[in-house]
């Protein structure tokens, strides 16, 4: 069987294997394959993932003209961002990383320490990134963090976004340690005060991740079977949102998985609201939460619910919950999906919560005042789901709808009236890598999934 193109998505605990053809002329989905993700080399779990893919097709052989692949296994994309005042250039710095699709190893402000430099040595780190300085602004905390890190010789990539008026100066500190090769400068990510620009930097990040993660074991062989982009998942689904909100207006995406949960938003705050806000937030905005996942991170979610109160749930006894527990697997069976349901609910809501805004009241010599702090999501039409569990639950509208109707006077979530929107075919993230080469085909697959007419 002949097909156009494979799309492979490495995740922590599955690895699909999604089909595509006629993608210049009508764009069609052809079928998925999934197999369990096999860490000590992800190798097996592609050819698995091609094997499982054969079957639902009916056919013993695939002719592929092209193959794409996202990954967000071994780690995904480990990066630490430095900057020089947190809630300024470090947190444009650490908005460029998420939503290229990092996960976030270590944060710092000002000048690094000791400590700071002994830590960096030992994350194993993909990336580095330094910013620091409005543009034409302070200078020296972006000099001497760049000096050190160069020090530190890693032969890794180092992204620079600061202060633009010692660029040059930069580049020399990187000649001076022989590590100009792994130097990579862009514009400043926050190069002028509640101004952020992390958009070039965003695809420098994604850009260098195809030499990286071919480091994790198994990886090194994936370009035996990979033609194409290998780009971070997390990356992958937020470039597919950018385009999808050209497309259909303001949205929020929540992708739950076995590991993590992401929520990625693209959007601006509602007219009555900006009034409010503190602090710029970015267009597009992501966030990643490392202890919200259904398989991996399940004992998390657990103890957020309360072990007796989910028995009570589930309608099981505390001792037939922890049994279901102790045999959970990653692509749950029948007895298990009510249990993943209500996990599902709680890394939602956990997720949702911490990525949006809340209304802070602060004191002042003026008086009391309200503020935002954080991103309003409230003007959102669409909230999407992705990842394996809302896309695969029988109860995934549900479950997104009790969220929506839950009561918050705090928090800036999305409205009850956003509409619901399901990847049905779980390719979102695939559509993400497809689209750098073919994005109307993307975008037309995608609204299919999501059942937009």
């Amino acid at each position: 069987m002949i097909i156009d193109t494979l799309v492979f998505e490495i995740g922590s605990t599955t690895t699909v294997a999604n089909a595509f053809t006629n993608l210049d002329t009508n764009p069609l989905f052809l079928g998925q394959g999934f197999s369990e993700t096999t860490v000590e080399d992800v190798n097996i779990g592609l050819s698995k993932a091609i094997d499982n893919l054969k079957q639902k097709l009916q056919t013993s052989e695939l002719i592929i003209k092209e193959t794409f692949a996202s990954s967000s296994a071994a780690g995904g994309l480990k990066m630490s961002v430095h900057g020089l005042v947190y809630d300024m250039t470090v947190k444009a710095a650490k908005e460029a990383a998420l939503g290229a699709g990092a996960n976030l190893s270590y944060i710092t402000a000002g000048v690094l320490s000791d400590y700071d430099l002994n830590k960096i040595k030992k994350l194993n780190l993909n990336i580095i990134m330094i910013a620091g300085g409005v543009d034409y602004g302070e200078t020296r905390t972006a000099l001497e963090n760049s000096s050190k890190i160069a020090g530190l010789k890693l032969n890794i990539p180092i992204i620079y976004a600061g202060n633009k008026v010692i660029q040059e100066e930069i580049s020399e500190i990187f000649r001076m340690h022989n590590q100009e090769e792994f130097l990579y400068i862009t514009k400043n990510v926050y190069p002028k005060i509640d101004i952020l620009a992390v958009e070039d930097a965003r695809i420098i990040i994604q850009n260098v991740f195809e030499k990286h993660i071919t480091k994790a074991k198994g990886m090194e062989r994936i370009r035996e079977i990979v033609d194409q982009n290998i780009i971070p998942t997390p990356g992958a689904v937020m470039d597919i949102a950018i385009l999808l909100q050209k497309e259909i207006g303001d949205l929020v995406v929540v992708d739950i998985g076995g590991a993590t949960t992401d929520v990625h938003s693209v959007l601006e705050a509602s007219k009555e609201n900006e009034k409010y806000i503190s602090d710029p937030e970015p267009f597009f905005k992501r966030t990643v939460e490392g202890d919200l996942g259904v398989f991996i991170n399940k004992d998390n979610l657990i103890s957020l619910i309360g072990k007796e109160k989910l028995a009570m749930k589930l309608n099981l006894s505390v001792e037939k919950l922890q049994e279901l527990v102790d045999d959970y697997q990653p692509l749950p069976d029948k007895e298990q999906i009510p249990l993943t349901e209500e996990l599902a609910y709680m890394a939602l809501e956990k997720a949702i919560l911490r990525h949006s805004g809340k209304y802070v009241s602060i004191y002042s010599t003026s008086g009391k005042k309200t503020i935002i702090e954080g991103k309003d999501l409230t003007n959102a039409k669409y909230l999407i789901g992705t990842g394996g569990a809302l896309t695969r639950l029988p109860h995934n509208i549900q479950i997104i709808t009790e969220l929506l109707n839950k009561k918050d006077e705090v928090s800036l979530k999305p409205k009850r009236d956003a509409k619901i929107l399901i990847d049905k075919d779980y390719i979102m993230a695939s559509l993400g890598v497809l689209s750098k080469k073919h994005p109307e085909a993307a975008i037309e697959l995608l609204k299919k999934s999501l059942e937009i007419r």
